[in-house]
């Protein structure tokens, strides 16, 4: 009797969703309900061996049910994608920075996440204290920009509030002598960007493209707008407006001859995958939808 009633309660469980699942759960109920769900999930990347394998996620520290229903579908996504670590766009709190911010806007909602040992990196934002920069999971180590390497991947993260010439001296210094195949820089403001909420940044963009295309950035990720961009390559440039993972500007993006591909009408976050000289992309919303993939080619590998 005491089993028929546990079998019953299992059962209930797994219909009305109530069952949690985290990565790496070794149960067997577990594994058959992350089967389950992962099923109706739509992955386009390869996951191939040895690839470099990340998300993105932009403007999401508003503490909301929709944002941990974002994190929610990163965590499912993970079960087939097993990316390692995540690029924050900036504003990664919105409102009040106490400590009790940092849990229920950040640790709280990605808990799943962090306990799997998933880094976060993050770039400033203009509704963020300078002080972020000191909080250990979002691994800024005291720095408002700084660079690391991940592979043949070095990634650049810039405080776009204050591109000062110190911050342009050192970008410039680093780039020069970075032999990396791809380089990939992201901040808040986005230097091209269709939306009407913020639209494109043209003095930040008249300041770092030469630098961009003096030494060979690949790839530049935004957030600011709370939409999904991604723009039409710029001079040779590949650029991606992400800043939906928190607020969403519902139908916001304009029609321009800038815009490849949009999405405004529910949040979203981003997976990549690096393999060699191709670099795969897939953005999907807080429910699952796929709104855009496709893959990207080396530039300079193509000269």
């Amino acid at each position: 009797m005491r089993r028929f009633v546990f079998s019953l309660l299992i059962l209930s469980l797994v219909i009305f969703g109530s069952l949690p699942v985290s990565h790496g759960q070794s149960a067997a109920i577990g594994s058959k309900v992350a089967a389950r769900a992962n099923s109706s999930l739509k992955l386009t990347l390869p996951v191939k061996e040895g690839s470099l394998r990340f998300a993105v996620m932009g403007d999401t520290g508003s503490g909301t049910d929709k944002q941990r229903q974002v994190a929610n579908m990163m965590v499912q996504y993970r079960n087939i994608f097993p990316f390692d670590f995540v690029l924050m766009m900036g504003d990664n709190l919105y409102g009040s920075e106490s400590a009790k911010d940092f849990e229920t806007k950040f640790s709280d909602v990605y808990k799943v996440l962090l306990s799997d040992k998933v880094k976060f990196y993050a770039t400033l934002g203009n509704h963020d204290l300078p002080m972020q920069i000191n909080y250990a999971n979002f691994n800024m180590n005291g720095k408002e920009y700084y660079r690391f390497k991940k592979g043949n991947v070095a990634f650049y993260s810039l405080n776009s509030n204050y591109m000062d010439k110190k911050q342009l001296a050192w970008l410039e210094s680093e780039l020069a002598k970075d032999t990396s195949d791809w380089k990939i820089c992201f901040f808040h403001h986005p230097p091209y960007s269709s939306a009407k909420g913020h639209g494109s940044d043209q003095q930040l963009r008249e300041i770092v493209e030469p630098i961009f295309l003096k030494y060979g950035v690949n790839v530049v990720l935004a957030g600011h707008d709370h939409v999904y961009e991604r723009i039409k390559p710029q001079k040779g440039i590949y650029y991606f407006v992400s800043g939906a993972g928190g607020r969403l500007r519902e139908s916001d993006v304009q029609t321009s001859p800038l815009v490849e591909k949009s999405f405004d009408r529910d949040m979203h976050f981003m997976l990549f995958e690096v393999v060699g000289n191709q670099m795969y992309f897939q953005a999907i919303s807080r429910t699952g939808e796929t709104v855009d993939s496709g893959v990207l080619v080396n530039q300079r590998k193509q000269k």
